[in-house]
């Protein structure tokens, strides 16, 4: 069974070490709302910090690959691939996904969750100067596939 406790109900890292190794993979979305403005202003290239989203790009991955040190009792993982997408939703949103992949004993699901939430976080900072009420919502695993729990996606088995 796997837990965060040890067997004096301490928290501790999940032992892998029995684990076969797979074939992972997890998506992970954020959504960030904003004035019309501030997409715009986003969107045309003209934001005077620079490219929003090819920042929160950057964040993104690198946050990914730092994950463990971020989050206790996280694996260090060597991810093989990191994708971090950002696209304008309609007039006042922007949504990340972020795809995580490894073959590895354990999951990318933190990693995935991370790389989005990081690249909200940043569109956030970069915007905030103009856009105070902008909100980071909805942040969530959408897929993730490999090891033992087998495949997940949203909607399926909810």
């Amino acid at each position: 069974m796997l837990t965060h406790l040890d067997s004096q109900g301490r928290a501790s890292m999940v032992d892998v070490t029995d684990k076969a190794v797979t074939q992972r993979e997890a998506v992970a979305e954020a959504l960030v709302r904003m004035q019309p403005q501030t997409l715009a202003l986003i969107v045309s290239g003209g934001h005077p910090k620079g490219d929003v989203f090819a920042v929160a790009r950057i964040a993104g991955i690198q946050a990914a690959k730092k994950t463990f040190e971020l989050i206790p009792l996280c694996h260090p993982l060597l991810l093989t691939s990191i994708k971090v997408e950002l696209q304008a939703l309609g007039e006042d949103a922007v949504r990340i996904e972020a795809r995580c992949k490894l073959a590895g004993q354990t999951g990318v699901e933190m990693e995935a969750l991370t790389a989005a939430s990081v690249a909200a976080l940043t569109i956030y900072d970069m915007c905030k100067a103009v856009d105070r009420g902008m909100t980071i919502e909805g942040v969530r695993v959408l897929e993730k596939s490999g090891g033992r729990s087998g495949h997940y996606r949203v909607g399926e088995d909810e």
